[in-house]
């Protein structure tokens, strides 16, 4: 007898990943979440052996064995499990078994939560207050410094046309480029505050604008390969913000590795997923994935604070800009970095919460 859609319907609202195995260990039951967390879809893994799904750690594995054998439950933490990619997810683990009368076939009810996901909300939190407080201070300075800048530069330039002698005029002409970079910094500072302007967008379109724009600025040994799921429905929002936030990101891998090596650009579907405290039904998960040197760890903390760069001649905007944009489109940003592999995730809610 199988699980129907009718008999577990609450526990496709769940948050966390769970499954429903037999005496076989045979996945007889895969929610929305689970499948996020294993990067699989309940139709290709029903039916299946767990241990053709996952790899299991030896702990995990004996709760199993336990569960089915002795009907012991089990609570564990910081378990580790391998998914079919080959990432490994800590995670912590509840085994429950399952009475006869509650779901004819199924023996244990298996619930996984990422520990990633608890201390990613607590710092995503507190992180966005002080950026909050950051950003204030930061578009107030800029407010103050913008007018008195425009007064240098005219001052210079005044005083270029009564300069008798041309070599002076090199002086002045540094005056005049530093106020403008310095006014151009100031701008840019201020730009991620203008309103949106939302429409239906297809993220593909936006991620080919991205690549071409890329693949002009560096164009020998920068190879940017696409992993689309082509099935993705379109979304609605502000299309130049969502191009510039993916842009800031994708230019920062590349200028890291200087115009050589490989980024990867991956869509997928999530289902029943939670954003900035809402749940939607369904969102899309974007990945930025290059095999650069990765983000200092001294700055993993701060990246997408204001002016903080990893980057010799860097401004430290491009990631707030980025923040900004995605916030404003209710998603998600966050980052995992190590050398060799850097990858910046994007969630973007797709239907209403």
């Amino acid at each position: 007898m199988g699980v129907t859609h009718a008999n577990f319907a609450g526990l496709d609202l769940l948050a966390s990943a769970v499954l429903l195995i037999d005496d076989e260990q045979c996945i007889r039951y895969l929610n929305p979440a689970g499948e996020n967390l294993l990067a699989v879809s309940s139709r290709s893994v029903l039916g299946r052996r767990l241990s053709e799904v996952c790899k299991c750690s030896s702990t995990l594995q004996s709760a199993i064995d336990n569960g089915l054998q002795n009907n012991w439950g089990y609570t564990g933490q910081n378990i580790a499990l391998g998914r079919a990619d080959g990432e490994t997810l800590h995670l912590n683990c509840t085994v429950t078994p399952l009475r006869p009368d509650i779901a004819a076939g199924m023996r244990l009810l298996l619930e996984l939560q990422p520990i990633e996901h608890h201390l990613a909300a607590t710092r995503e939190e507190r992180l966005l207050e002080q950026q909050q407080a950051n950003r204030e201070l930061i578009r107030n300075l800029a407010h103050e410094i913008k007018n008195p800048l425009g007064g240098i530069r005219g001052a210079a330039q005044l005083l270029e046309h009564e300069l008798g002698n041309p070599a002076l005029k090199e002086y002045t002409q540094v005056i005049i480029k530093e106020a403008d970079r310095l006014q151009d910094l100031m701008q840019r500072l201020l730009t991620p505050h203008r309103a949106m302007l939302p429409t239906t967008v297809n993220i593909h379109e936006i991620l080919e604008r991205v690549r071409s724009l890329l693949m002009a600025e560096f164009s020998e040994g920068l190879k940017i390969r696409r992993d689309y799921d082509i099935s993705l429905p379109e979304l609605v929002g502000d299309r130049e913000q969502l191009i510039q936030a993916v842009l800031n990101i994708a230019r920062n891998a590349a200028q890291a590795m200087a115009g050589q090596g490989e980024i990867v650009l991956r869509t997928r579907a999530l289902r029943q997923v939670t954003l900035a405290k809402k749940r939607y039904r369904m969102a899309l998960e974007l990945k930025v994935i290059d095999n650069g040197p990765g983000i200092p760890e001294e700055i993993r903390e701060r990246m997408f604070y204001p002016l903080v760069s990893g980057r010799e001649g860097g401004n430290g905007l491009g990631l707030t800009i980025a923040q900004n944009f995605v916030q404003h489109h209710h998603g998600s940003i966050d980052c995992y970095s190590r050398p060799g592999q850097t990858v910046f995730t994007i969630r973007l809610p797709i239907e209403p919460a």
